[in-house]
């Protein structure tokens, strides 16, 4: 049974204004509904998760993740996946750009005037990285609930790993590329980069890595560099930001692909005839007779006629949207065992994917970062989301003062990482449930003031 994802990019939360708010909000709730019809009609009836590749928002804040949050829960409860499965990375959109301090301009002019030795030498300052990655401080709280927080050294990160054959596992890898982002920069003259310190991305027998960005390659200084790993070390390339949709497969060598799909935007400022509305639901598959990656992408498009999304014959491989990549990492494993037909229901489907939420790795472990508790532990991963996203940070932290999980001697600085210590450490505790109470009882009494 494929693992199937729902892709969308550039949603822009709040860049509604006058009566686009309603045209985009009609989009959006038509966008869910299309989804919930095509992934029933797809193996299995359910997606395993969501794809965001950035500008979720529109300008940063947090009252446009609010309105974001509100919707990925839908969409996820429609196509039949848990609310916290999402893969995200921020977009030039999702910064708050008066955030940045007179300081951190001189930080961004002197690394984007210059190159990758200066990339590395501010990023590699704990100070320096902390005052550009204050502009990504309400993105970064949003994202920090589904896992997919920004990696405190400006490196790669990745949580998430699906079996898609028997040994044969996808890694979702996130790349932040708009770290050096102003608002100014331009295509033809690029001057964002990835930085080394990002596209190491790992190399594992068995698994082949889901590479997720906002910036297609071109808009990157370090592009060369940036590809030279991406071709070799991932299998899949999904970008956003240019609102036009495409792919391509890139044949590295005999026997190693990589498909590079840009995303269109599911909700442009405005639709026309080359940027229109548009999203993708993506399936992630094992070819066994090839051993090796098969992905199929069914692109949606607005019909601006009958105003509802409609598959696109067009873009993303049209009528032949099926593509067998090149699978060195799977290969490494041998030859797969034979499949075990009694795993097969009497419907002729798989039984469930094995999905993995794994501790978070980064090219090096973060200091402080600890691995969540496993996914066994029945509802978990729900409280942790809500906690994060869903709570002020004087409400985390009277949960964690009321059920003793910050001891008398604590002199830490709380920081989400130490957050999220803390509460593993009550979810260890078995006291899970009373986390849970607690938080919707916050939430209760906060919607009940509100109406007050």
């Amino acid at each position: 049974m494929p693992a199937i994802f729902v892709h969308v990019s550039d949603i822009h939360f709040g860049q509604e204004r006058d009566h686009s708010v309603h045209i985009h909000d009609d989009v959006k709730a038509q966008l869910i509904e299309d989804a919930a019809e095509v992934v029933a009609e797809l193996p299995g009836g359910a997606a395993q998760g969501i794809l965001v590749t950035g500008d979720i928002a529109q300008s940063g804040t947090w009252e446009q993740y609010e309105a974001a949050s509100r919707w990925l829960d839908e969409l996820a409860e429609r196509i039949k996946c848990p609310i916290h499965r999402v893969q995200m990375v921020p977009g030039n959109h999702d910064l708050d750009r008066k955030k940045l301090s007179i300081g951190g301009s001189q930080l961004l002019h002197y690394i984007r005037a210059g190159g990758p030795a200066e990339y590395e030498k501010v990023f590699s300052n704990p100070n320096d990285r902390a005052t550009l990655l204050a502009r990504f401080e309400d993105y970064g709280r949003f994202s920090f609930g589904y896992r997919c927080g920004l990696d405190e050294e400006a490196k790669f990160a990745s949580n998430l790993r699906i079996e898609v054959g028997p040994d044969r596992w996808i890694r979702f890898v996130r790349l932040n590329s708009s770290l050096l982002c102003t608002g100014d920069e331009r295509e033809e003259n690029p001057e964002l980069m990835i930085g080394s310190r990002q596209f190491t991305i790992p190399k594992k027998a068995g698994e082949e890595n889901v590479v997720l960005v906002h910036h297609p390659l071109h808009w990157c200084k370090d592009a060369a560099d940036v590809r030279q790993y991406v071709r070799a070390r991932a299998r899949v390339f999904i970008s956003g930001q240019e609102h036009n949709p495409r792919v391509d497969l890139d044949t590295v060598v005999d026997g190693c692909d990589v498909l590079m799909l840009a995303a269109g935007a599911a909700v442009p400022y405005r639709s026309n005839d080359t940027y229109t509305y548009t999203y993708n639901i993506i399936e992630f598959d094992w070819d066994q007779a090839k051993d090796a990656l098969a992905v199929t992408i069914h692109p949606r498009a607005w019909n601006p006629v009958e105003t509802c999304f409609e598959a696109d014959d067009k873009r993303l491989g049209g009528k032949d949207p099926r593509f067998s990549l090149g699978s060195p990492n799977f290969r490494k494993c041998g030859k797969p065992a034979a499949v075990d037909h009694a795993a097969v229901d009497h419907a002729g489907s798989p039984t469930e994917l094995v999905v993995e939420e794994v501790p978070a790795e980064t090219a090096e472990t973060v200091e402080g970062e600890v691995p969540p508790m496993p996914p066994t532990v029945e509802g978990y991963e729900l409280a942790l989301l809500r906690f994060f996203r869903d709570l002020v940070e004087s409400e985390r932290l009277r949960i964690l003062v009321e059920l003793d999980a910050i001891p008398s001697d604590f002199d830490e600085r709380m920081t989400q990482g130490v957050e999220r210590m803390l509460f593993d450490w009550l979810v260890g505790e078995g006291q899970l449930p009373e986390v849970i109470a607690q938080i919707e009882k916050l939430i209760t009494d906060r919607q009940e003031g509100t109406r007050d």
